[in-house]
């Protein structure tokens, strides 16, 4: 690539950063690890030191790394703007995990969305003592799991556990109808 070329990239990647900024849009695509964390909070505070109008956060992710998504999710319900989350794509893992920060009302998605609700899973290893406590946290995990999508769906924790024995996909209609979903737009005018 020529020092050009890749100046011109930088260059158009600012100006979408901005207006990204001006729009109080954050995208959260791709794998959830701890840098799309860091950028999405980022982003997130910013938003919320500059003004309280409302922000939307668009969604496209298979998943990823747990607690970069608690991460996410926890600022989505810590910062004073109120937060829309538009799922895009699919919606897994982790991915719903942060789409569920938003109340319900301002959980959007646009016509050709999936979603994926599953137990978490990990790899364990090492002594089989850290084995012991690596699935003693993974355990732990899906029971918070199972409390904050049956709170933010208004599911029982015993269905959600039930739901996500197995991978548990959603369409929108299906997601509309358990909860998960406050309502399917087509453009952005179907926004509040």
């Amino acid at each position: 690539m020529t020092e050009e070329k890749a100046e011109n990239e930088e260059s158009i990647k600012g100006a979408a950063a901005e207006l990204l900024f001006k729009s109080r849009n954050v995208l959260i695509t791709g794998q959830i690890d701890d840098k799309l964390a860091r950028a999405a909070v980022s982003h997130l505070l910013a938003l919320a030191e500059d003004n309280n109008d409302p922000i939307s956060v668009f969604i496209s992710s298979p998943g990823g790394h747990v607690e970069s998504g608690d991460m996410v999710h926890d600022i989505i319900r810590f910062i004073k703007p109120e937060v829309r989350t538009i799922g895009t794509g699919w919606v897994a893992s982790a991915g719903a995990l942060i789409f569920i920060g938003a109340e319900r009302q301002n959980r959007f998605c646009l016509p050709n969305t999936r979603f994926l609700l599953h137990q978490p899973s990990g790899g364990v290893g090492g002594t089989a003592s850290d084995m012991i406590v690596q699935a003693k946290q993974i355990e732990l995990m899906k029971l918070r799991f199972e409390h904050l999508f049956a709170e933010a769906t208004g599911q029982s924790p015993e269905r959600i556990r039930q739901d996500t024995q197995r991978d548990f996909w959603l369409n929108t209609q299906e997601a509309l109808d358990y909860g998960l979903l406050g309502k399917v737009i087509s453009n952005a005018d179907d926004l509040p």
